[in-house]
């Protein structure tokens, strides 16, 4: 095959694997067009669309709104997706009405009156909106043309660059514009009205700070009272400033959030263990012994003695190892393995010597379409295999560059590690069967580190569920062949079954009710060990007598 051939199979493979990553259901109904990442055939009309998914659901509804409509598409392909814009719609004005009702602001018309005023119809054309449960929230005036209109957009416009010059020349992140209170910051400006002067820096760091302190204080309140009636976690975690002080923070989760308290310098004191108790002991103390349920650190070993110790005498909360940490811990060990720690080796010294060179780089970049291979980085061992995966997708678009007439007119063709890059790429089969054998063994376990590590739902009744289904996955893609998954098991329980799997791990998945009504619930006597374990430490005698007794008067 040519070498343009193979870009062409290169950039179609690279566009089908962009459009099946999109979440919106609305790809299934669109083709890929070969070496354009960017564009997209409509599977029922073949009409050739740009831009956003949004825009392709209004060339099959028939909106007329920037593209011609769709005449092929099935009756239930265009219900789905008026419905689907409708939910747009929806999504956009809760999302104005909690910035609004986050930054202090009443809520009024919007200023983009289709947000929240229009919808699409069942015939595809823009309608009035019929009243529903949010509407008592918006003014049912509409809003009037003015004879200034042309002029205020104008200076609408005249603001809006001088904000953007702001931002360019502080360099702000574009997303601060979706703060909350930069939103109400800008109302209470327009609202102000001419002759407005800003805080200066003085301000801001003396009596504005000041009060903003008051008020984050009330609002602890409300976190305060979540703590008595539903318990807490004392979390910690520590880091390194750029002073090289070891800081550790103390936050306090529960279900109304989580909760910054403190933080202290430990640079003397992280490796003591009785010091560490002592910081333990003295945010449980201020938080509430009634109050906390459990302890949540890393697993170092002054950690781990300090949370054993403090779990002697405080009697009904719990010390748990961070669960992230662990699995880290856990992904430590298996690259430790001979094939996985050459495989890892190699892959770092690839990626180095592409992005050590710029002319390497840019040829590289060239033949991926610009994808990028995601480096390894220092604290997490989980990015060495994302970047073994990385590496992966991008197999045949490197192969093909090391064959192109580029490489060989490039000056680091004769640079003293291009031999052995180009070698592992080209010629060692091995290699890449290693890398697939990695890619293979360890990604379950780094989708459980990524649930657990996120804040979309907490962890703690689905970390049971999650491990041992990750643990079932690994067998499976390694054909459950034990030879191949018996050593990487050996290092997951050397860490699950001393470290992390605690009783209240077990607790909580016989608890969920996701699992516990399934019928591959698992109520085995780990399970039932670990709840019986949380009910004997967190209930005291006389509430289990209480409890006995309702049963039995039940």
């Amino acid at each position: 095959m040519s070498a343009s051939g193979s870009n062409s199979a290169n950039a179609s493979a690279s566009a089908s694997a962009t459009l099946s990553t999109k979440r919106d259901g609305a790809w299934q109904w669109t083709t890929p067009i070969p070496g354009h990442l960017t564009y997209f055939l409509c599977s029922f009309c073949n009409q050739r669309c740009t831009g956003g998914i949004s825009r392709f659901k209004q060339h099959l509804v028939g909106s007329r709104k920037g593209i011609r409509a769709c005449p092929k598409v099935p009756p239930n392909v265009k219900s789905w997706c008026i419905e689907a814009l409708k939910t747009n719609e929806v999504g956009k004005f809760a999302k104005i009405a909690l910035r609004r009702e986050i930054g202090g602001l009443p809520l009024q018309e919007d200023d983009d009156a289709e947000v929240h005023n229009t919808v699409v119809s069942e015939s595809g054309s823009v309608q009035p909106r019929t009243r529903g449960p949010l509407d008592k929230y918006v003014p049912t005036t509409a809003r009037q043309t003015t004879l200034n209109s042309s002029f205020k957009k104008e200076e609408r416009k005249n603001v809006c660059r001088a904000i953007g010059r702001f931002f360019y020349t502080s360099g702000l992140a574009f997303n601060v514009a979706n703060n909350p209170y930069y939103f109400a910051a800008c109302e209470q400006i327009a609202n102000f009205g001419p002759g407005f002067k800003p805080p200066s820096s003085h301000e801001l760091r003396t009596w504005i700070l000041k009060e903003e302190v008051v008020d984050v204080q009330k609002l602890m309140v409300a976190h305060k009272k979540d703590w008595n009636q539903y318990g807490c976690t004392i979390m910690s975690d520590g880091w390194t400033d750029g002073k090289s002080r070891v800081i550790l923070n103390f936050l306090v989760n529960s279900p109304k959030g989580t909760w910054f308290l403190k933080s202290v310098d430990a640079s003397d004191t992280i490796k003591n263990g009785e010091l560490m108790l002592k910081y333990l002991d003295d945010v449980v103390e201020e938080i509430g012994e009634e109050n906390v349920i459990q302890i949540v650190t890393d697993n170092a070993s002054n950690y781990k003695w300090a949370g054993k110790e403090l779990m002697k005498y405080r009697k009904k909360m719990w010390w748990t190892p961070c669960a992230a940490h662990c699995i880290d811990l856990m992904l430590e060990d298996i690259s430790k393995l001979k094939v996985f720690a050459t495989t890892i080796q190699r892959a770092k010294q690839i990626v180095k010597f592409i992005y050590g060179h710029t002319q390497v780089l840019s040829i590289m970049r060239k033949f991926t379409g610009d994808k990028e291979i995601i480096r390894p980085a220092v604290t997490r061992f989980a990015t060495s295999f994302l970047s073994l995966q990385s590496l992966y997708k991008q197999k045949n678009a490197l192969i093909t560059m090391f064959t192109s007439k580029e490489w060989h007119e490039c000056g680091c063709v004769r640079h003293k590690d291009s031999y052995d890059v180009r070698k592992w790429i080209l010629h060692d089969v091995s290699f890449w069967n290693h890398v697939a054998y990695c890619i293979k063994s360890v990604l379950p376990l780094v989708s459980v580190l990524r649930e657990v590590d996120s804040e979309v739902r907490p962890a703690m009744g689905f970390i049971y569920e999650l491990m041992d289904a990750a643990k079932d996955k690994i067998a499976s893609n390694l054909g459950n062949v034990l030879a191949k998954y018996a050593a990487i098991w050996k290092r997951i329980d050397n860490r699950w079954s001393p470290q992390l799997h605690q009783p209240l791990h077990a607790a909580g998945y016989y608890l969920n009710p996701q699992f516990r009504y399934e019928d591959n619930f698992k109520n085995t006597e780990h399970v039932k060990k670990g709840l019986e374990e949380c009910m004997a430490r967190m209930l005291s005698v006389e509430d289990l007598l209480v409890d006995e007794d309702a049963d039995f008067e039940a």
